[in-house]
């Protein structure tokens, strides 16, 4: 007897979500052109949501939110450079302009290159934390100042990862002091929310299959790079790489009414990999 997946036996439909809907709620998806981001503001749109895709690369952003016009909510494209506190401010304007409010934050622009510490410039380092960590502090400041303005709560979702509790593999040091510093201020910023029922959490992704993870790293040639995956894929207990969408789901849970007495929490997704 063959049994189907709950995933492919249900289909997704807003009126179905119950308390996991985000029908109706304003959100703000940053680095959501492509890959986590982009599966997370599908997801977010798919449930009745609107979401401005806020993204560096415009054009990815427009793209995004072309497909995503044929979902329940309203997408609208942003340009947005997390590393600028002025974009991020703008960020937040525009959501207030587009859709009256801002409901949610999904913290999700990031940045990975790679480089020993021994060979690592200051360049590198400011431009690794500057999207990473400072990107995130930013904008979460200018959705919290917001948040606090409407005076009825919010939900702010950091993608942190793996690396923010244990090392991959060497050479992402800038990188692991970003995602480690990213729990870090997730608790803190908690903390300082709760008292306005503004909620933080974070989820922490594992080797996750996008179109940047296929790029070749700094260094290693396509053949080396495919087999390195390879080889971190065998070590993840589940025998598979993530897909943008095992985030976007739990990113929909977080940002839900089931996760109403949730803060400050780390969410692990990542096949298995931290237990190995």
């Amino acid at each position: 007897m063959l049994h189907q997946s709950p995933t492919a036996a249900i289909e997704a439909r807003s009126d179905l979500w119950g308390p996991f809907s985000v029908a109706g709620r304003n959100a703000l998806v940053t680095g959501a052109g492509k890959g986590i981001g982009r599966g997370i503001a599908d997801r977010l749109a798919e449930g009745g949501a609107n979401v401005l895709i806020a993204d560096i690369d415009l054009a990815a952003a427009q793209h995004a939110a072309e497909h995503m016009a044929r979902d329940e909510g309203r997408p609208v494209a942003m340009r947005v450079d997390v590393s600028n506190e002025t974009d991020c401010e703008a960020a937040v304007q525009r959501c207030i302009e587009e859709f009256g409010s801002l409901d949610l934050l999904v913290n999700d622009a990031g940045i990975f290159p790679t480089s020993p510490v021994l060979e690592m410039s200051e360049q590198f380092f400011d431009r690794v934390l500057g999207v990473n960590l400072r990107g995130l502090v930013f904008m979460s400041k200018a959705a919290g100042l917001q948040m606090l303005k409407q005076g009825r709560g919010g939900k702010i979702v950091n993608i942190a990862s793996i690396d923010s509790v244990h090392p991959s593999f060497p050479g992402l040091a800038a990188y692991d002091a970003s995602e480690g510093a990213v729990l870090s201020f997730t608790k803190s910023f908690a903390l300082e929310m709760a008292p306005h029922n503004v909620t933080v959490n974070a989820i922490a992704p594992g080797g996750i299959a996008t179109e940047g993870a296929a790029q070749p790293l700094s260094g290693m040639t396509e053949a080396q790079t495919d087999a390195m995956t390879a080889a971190f894929t065998q070590r993840i207990p589940m025998k598979r790489m993530g897909v943008p969408d095992d985030i976007a789901k739990v990113t929909v849970f977080l940002a839900s009414s089931a996760a109403d007495y949730m803060t400050g929490a780390l969410i692990v997704v990542d096949g298995g990999m931290l237990l190995s």
